[in-house]
């Protein structure tokens, strides 16, 4: 991870079955939820949270007995029992031995999440030609891989190839699948509908549905940057306030409020990257205007600068200089973009997701360095900007993320 303060600075398996663990629990991933449950509700609301409550308790707490969950939760220890006794039924939860030098009586039986009973089918559509694909565990980790071209595939021929990879990827699976998570750019709804990706050719494509009726299985879409952001939060330690900025093919953002999914009333919060930046004219994006964020920031506008850098001569010396010119004012136009969101959120943190060659350094500082220049020094000097620690499987984690937050509202 790169850090900068604006104050200083796989083998065969066979094909799985659709796994429907039973009572499902109340999905976290969705406007207005808290992704982690941590106080009991009312008897009539209460049995889906309940189950995600005691789950939630043992992913992050470890091994815990009956007891432990009923004193750690605020449940009945009937309740506990009878939804411990569910989750054991359903092979999310195992016991595993009796707690050794506990007082006299019957030692108590310690209880974890079963990692081991099933497995998550994540798919990352926003690299730039190259769909990706795993098998990851409970813990979101990469069990099994399968990548597949994409070409110029766009539209119906893309959404094709997307169902054959996802089959491929499923076909690795040695464990019943819990579901399947997808990132893609674009603009999402909650049904997983893709409302716009102008990248991948695509204007009200039913990703979710379709994936859901083609596999068989439960599947969750949803933004690139908002599954890199829930990814951020669930295996990479964030707070409960992020903003995730993710530079691939386009520049998108995805922010977390509070330990909630922020997605606006069109769920186009986080489209960062058609922001104007600057009154200096710039390129034309492919929106139409001129100077948008994505022509300063995108993947592709970097490496190609510095590619014809490379090409035009001259000393390696001179070349590192220009291309970090080049890095610097891109980190400037997103610290143009960034400070009004700080001012108007007063955010603790801000991770950038990408190449860690194109924005680790010249364009990470100077992006730090901006959004101090253009915020209100009491309140911003605290702000962390700082590069992910997941490295380039952000996106496929954060898929994972998103079945364990959609199926057991877990995060």
């Amino acid at each position: 991870m790169t850090e900068a303060r604006p104050s200083t600075e796989t083998g065969e398996g066979r094909t799985p079955r659709a796994s429907a663990p039973g009572g499902g629990a109340a999905p976290r991933y969705a406007p207005g939820r808290a992704l982690r449950p941590s106080v009991k509700l009312l008897p009539e609301h209460a049995r889906g949270h309940n189950r995600s409550l005691v789950l939630q308790t043992l992913y992050r707490g470890g091994r815990l007995s009956r007891a432990d969950l009923a004193r750690r939760t605020g449940l009945t220890r009937v309740t506990t029992s009878d939804l411990v006794a569910e989750l054991l039924d359903d092979a999310l939860v195992v016991e595993v031995g009796q707690r050794e030098g506990s007082r006299p009586g019957k030692p108590a039986t310690l209880l974890e999440v079963n990692r081991s009973g099933h497995q998550i089918i994540g798919l990352d559509l926003s690299e730039r030609g190259v769909l990706r694909g795993a098998v990851l565990d409970l813990d979101g980790l990469v069990v099994a891989r399968a990548d597949a071209e994409r070409g110029d595939a766009a539209g119906e021929q893309l959404l094709a190839a997307v169902v054959t990879l996802a089959r491929r990827v499923a076909a690795l699976a040695t464990a019943p699948v819990l579901g399947v998570g997808v990132g893609t750019p674009g603009v999402v709804d909650p049904t997983g509908t893709v409302l716009s990706a102008p990248n991948l050719g695509w204007t009200g494509v039913a990703l979710q549905s379709h994936l859901s009726l083609e596999l068989g299985l439960p599947v969750v879409v949803a933004n690139d940057a908002n599954a890199a952001a829930l990814a951020e939060h669930t295996f990479g330690g964030a707070e409960s306030d992020l903003m995730l900025i993710r530079v691939g093919l386009g520049v998108g953002a995805g922010l977390l409020l509070g330990g909630s999914p922020l997605f606006g009333s069109r769920y186009a919060a986080g489209e960062i990257g058609h922001v104007v930046v600057g009154t200096d004219g710039g390129e034309r994006c492919a929106c139409g205007k001129r100077g948008c964020l994505e022509t300063w920031l995108s993947e592709p506008r970097l490496t190609g600068e510095l590619a014809r850098i490379r090409t035009e001569g001259g000393s390696p010396e001179e070349a590192e200089r220009r291309g970090d010119a080049v890095l610097r004012e891109a980190g400037k136009r997103l610290g143009i973009a960034l400070g009004p969101v700080v001012g108007a959120l007063n955010l603790a943190e801000i991770v950038l997701s990408g190449p860690e060659e194109l924005l680790a350094g010249p364009l990470l500082q100077s992006t730090a360095d901006t959004v101090r220049a253009r915020t209100m020094q009491t309140f911003s000097s605290e702000l962390v900007l700082r590069t992910t620690d997941l490295g380039p499987d952000i996106v496929l984690r954060g898929a994972a993320a998103l079945v364990l937050s959609g199926r057991l509202g877990v995060s």
